[in-house]
């Protein structure tokens, strides 16, 4: 045994010392000239150990507030507006900052919708006599299950999910500035434009604010000579309402464990167009629900349809797909220009015009993946905690209805001097009070239904749930759990079939590229890409071998894209100026690797009522 090892180790010193080693380091240094990193981002790369960062003033000035508020949505303006009724009836004066990381307030808002108004009736009951922008309120229903070629329609009976008579089908964005106005006629101060991209805290280890994001940095992770250091917002207590998934709510989540006692949250990716269509097809008032093809029974989803009442004939049409698929060769948005031509959809849009397109995830868990939701300093509301009614296709009532408790807890905190600002006090009364309002039992009702789709009939195992549920009214003696986390359901790309996408007529179907065009999506390109990876060498080693990268199929803005390098090896290339922070590559990226941070300020999509 020794020989044999002593003849390799001679073969191998004649081997080293007949190579021309020189020419192997030239080699290696130039593919790697050619291949820049991936990731140049502070979060992965350090700046501490970067000599390009010595000497740069690095301090951040700080503001103080007595409630900041992360997240200019639904729920964090309704718990702003909230706050200064609760001051402005007892004669106290009370800051309260919201940060938005959109350029303007409901640009980045995007939802079906179909609003039910019970929590607007509790919060501005003179809403009407406001000018709210409920131009539509519901008149027809309509619910049907597609196969290729045919549709079978399905009776919508009064008390189920789908029932939406006496709701509005609005464009959210636009309710979302009508909300800003609201609070900003009581004295909340609104700050678009700046994205909290860190949380800071207190010596104890409670929460004592934000930071903005830095700004003013190259895309090679370099300070620009206009470098700014992002600033601090201190507050007695910080809400967090960031939307699904958010940044800050991934690290809240982790600091606090705030899992400990719950199922991981499950997702869904809605992708939505607005059209102007021929009047003669237009109904304004109508809603229509499908589900079926072109998906199969295994996977979860379905198309949603409104008419809007909008002064010209605009129908808002949008395809869900649960990201708990399987299939990697699946796409959300091919499944989605694929649904309008089915043979009862299509004649819709025919002599139509498309002019708008976006894509948000969702939250699909239920009360199974509710996290805890206070926590030293601070709390979660809306859709950062996941209030998302999933069979009624909603989650604005219940996320304003959570702004409303948060409002009312945090401000007697403060109004009885037991928030401060040396400590962040955790205020548990917001989950007890949430946990007995009508928001929870309507959650907790219809607990069931996503989780039924899990079994082997798939789909139609929630369609039988939901017709259980009518009778049970959600009092079934069980809960049923849901499976593996979104990123752990997909199988390796050998075991699956490809998928044949049609390629767009470019009249009912379109390109991707030429969707995102009308997004108004822009982000300043000198700048680190905000799709950090924490291995830039995972796409390819695991995600493609395995996968055959579905990150360029479950993006549904053409962010991720397998190029060759010139000696026929693939690289990974991130489009990221293309990102409609919808989060799904986050969600879904089988390996966990894309970490998905907050752009400099004002980047993203441009949503005009979305």
């Amino acid at each position: 045994m020794a020989g044999n090892l002593f003849k390799l180790r001679c073969s191998l010193a004649r081997r080293c010392v007949g190579r021309d080693w020189s020419k192997l380091w030239k080699r290696n240094c130039s593919q790697v000239e050619k291949q820049p990193r991936i990731t140049t981002h502070y979060s992965i790369i350090s700046r501490e150990t970067d000599k390009r960062w010595e000497g740069i003033d690095m301090e951040r000035v700080a503001d103080e507030a007595d409630v900041v508020i992360v997240g200019g949505g639904p729920a964090g303006l309704t718990t702003a507006i909230k706050l200064k009724q609760l001051a402005d009836q007892d004669g106290k004066e009370l800051r309260v900052c919201v940060v938005e990381k959109a350029s303007e307030v409901g640009a980045h808002t995007l939802s079906g919708a179909c609003l039910e108004p019970r929590a607007l009736n509790e919060l501005i009951p003179d809403w009407k006599e406001r000018n709210a922008p409920l131009h539509t309120p519901v008149k027809e229903d309509h619910f049907a299950f597609l196969t290729k070629n045919r549709r079978y329609s399905i009776p919508i009976i009064p008390g189920t999910p789908l029932y939406n008579h006496g709701n509005y089908i609005v464009r959210l964005g636009n309710f979302v500035r009508w909300l800003s106005e609201q609070a900003e006629e009581l004295g909340v101060e609104i700050y678009p434009g700046y994205a909290a991209s860190e949380v800071l805290y207190h010596s104890d280890g409670s929460v004592k604010g934000i930071a903005t994001n830095d700004v003013g940095i190259q895309k090679d992770g370099a300070p620009k000579a206009m470098f700014e250091r992002g600033m601090e917002l201190h507050a007695k207590q910080t809400i967090f309402a960031e939307g699904c998934h958010g940044h800050l709510t991934k690290m809240l989540t982790k600091q606090f464990d705030l899992r400990r006692n719950c199922q991981h949250q499950t997702y869904g990716i809605g992708i939505k167009e607005l059209w102007e269509i021929n009047p003669e097809k237009w109904r304004p008032g109508r809603i229509e629900h499908t589900f079926g093809w072109p998906l199969d029974r295994s996977v979860y989803g379905g198309s949603f349809l409104y008419h809007l009442n909008e002064g010209s004939p605009m129908i808002a049409v949008g395809f869900v797909v649960g990201l708990d698929y399987s299939n990697p060769y699946l796409s959300p948005f091919q499944e989605f220009q694929r649904f309008k031509q089915h043979p009862t959809v299509r004649s819709t849009f025919e002599g139509g015009k498309r002019i708008a397109y976006g894509a948000r995830a969702l939250n699909e868990g239920g009360i199974q993946s509710i996290p805890k939701l206070t926590f030293p300093g601070g709390l979660l509301i809306g859709c950062s905690s996941g209030f998302m009614n999933v069979p009624k296709l909603k989650g604005t009532h219940t996320a304003m209805k959570s702004g409303i408790i948060a409002a009312e807890c945090v401000y007697d905190a403060i109004a009885n001097d037991i928030a401060t600002s040396n400590t962040g006090i955790e205020i548990d009364l917001y989950e007890t009070r949430f946990k007995d309002s009508w928001a929870w039992k309507e959650l907790y009702a219809v607990r069931n239904i996503r989780p039924s789709c899990h079994t082997f009939i798939g789909m139609y195992g929630g369609i039988i749930s939901g017709a259980l549920n009518y009778i049970t009214r959600g009092y079934e003696p069980w809960t049923l759990k849901h499976k593996a986390p979104d990123h752990a359901s997909l199988k390796p790309s050998s075991q699956c079939t490809k998928i044949d996408y049609p390629k767009p007529d470019n009249e009912i179907s379109f390109d991707l590229l030429s969707s995102v065009a009308l997004s108004g999506t822009n982000h300043e390109h000198d700048q680190p890409a905000h799709l950090t990876l924490r291995n830039d060498d995972v796409p390819v080693d695991r995600n493609l071998a395995i996968f055959d990268g579905p990150e360029q199929r479950f993006c549904p803005a053409g962010v991720y894209e397998f190029v060759q390098n010139e000696d026929g090896s693939n690289r990974l290339q991130i489009n990221a100026q293309n990102c409609v922070h919808c989060k799904t590559c986050d969600i879904k990226d089988p390996s966990q690797n894309i970490n998905w941070v907050v752009p400099e300020n004002g980047g993203g999509p441009a949503y005009n009522g979305m």
